[in-house]
């Protein structure tokens, strides 16, 4: 059984139009759901092509809610379509229009790619590690990932290491040296970066040791252990406060001079 096309009248929402069968109104599609099955007043449609119709009209809604989002920033492939099951996409309909997005070239993960490894090597101070988490977890595939790190060279590598190393130096500064460095390099290694470039970068620091700094930190650590440890007998007082100290950084050989300094 067919029906007839009675009316075609826009929409108030640009681009879409409704469509009447009949005298009654039937359904709605975009311009170019219109344009490319040239519909026309007094053009006969069957049940097969008016439900054509309403599924390449979905298709259309949700390409051009797609666009929506793409319009914003550079999105992966893995996040568009999550969009897409969000705002609750037939699932039938999502592999059309991620078809019609690459088509367009309006989705490649290997530009995203580029343009990720590209932005936090500038202006973070992530290494390689994390940033290839970080697209892992945009299901980018490996082979893409491994293209955009190369551009992270080494050069750019060392400085923002070194950058992030002097800035964590600075935090740590009251931190005896030791345990400084540690914490430094544990920081960098959180932050993405291998471990062999961390000792290239920390070797060619030029690290401030102020011994007199580090014997009045020594001082004051040990002072508050020594009285937070004085519920305990002689020995045992300075056993646990030895400890404490040596687990804060601070060299045996100095801990032992306070504890010859300050025998009751």
């Amino acid at each position: 059984m067919t029906k007839k096309i009675t009316k075609i009248e826009a929409q108030k929402r640009q681009g879409r139009y409704n469509i009447y069968l009949d005298g009654k109104f039937a359904f709605g599609v975009a311009e170019n759901v219109l344009i490319r099955f040239q519909l026309a007043r007094g053009l006969e449609i069957d049940e097969q092509t008016e439900q054509r119709l309403i599924d390449a009209d979905d298709v259309a809604k949700a390409y051009s809610r797609a666009l929506d989002y793409l319009s914003h920033q550079l999105r992966a492939e893995s996040e568009v379509i999550q969009k897409l099951k969000d705002l609750e996409i037939p699932a039938d309909k999502i592999p059309t229009v991620m078809g019609m997005l690459r088509e367009q070239h309006l989705l490649d993960d290997q530009n995203y790619a580029d343009s990720f490894v590209r932005t936090m090597m500038l202006t973070s101070d992530k290494g390689p590690t994390v940033i290839r988490q970080k697209l892992r977890a945009k299901k980018i595939g490996e082979n893409l990932i491994d293209a955009a790190l190369e551009k992270y060279d080494q050069d750019r590598m060392v400085e923002n290491a070194t950058k992030l190393a002097e800035k964590q130096l600075k935090h740590y500064h009251k931190v005896p040296l030791k345990m400084r460095l540690q914490k430094v390099r544990q920081s960098l290694m959180t932050k993405g970066f291998k471990s062999d470039l961390i000792t290239q970068v920390l070797d060619e620091l030029e690290i401030q040791d102020d011994p007199d700094e580090e014997w009045e930190q020594l001082n004051l650590q040990a002072s508050k252990i020594w009285q937070r440890n004085r519920r305990f007998d002689y020995r045992e007082r300075v056993m646990k406060t030895k400890r404490s100290l040596v687990g804060k950084g601070f060299s045996f050989d100095e801990i032992q001079r306070w504890m010859d300094e300050n025998e009751d």
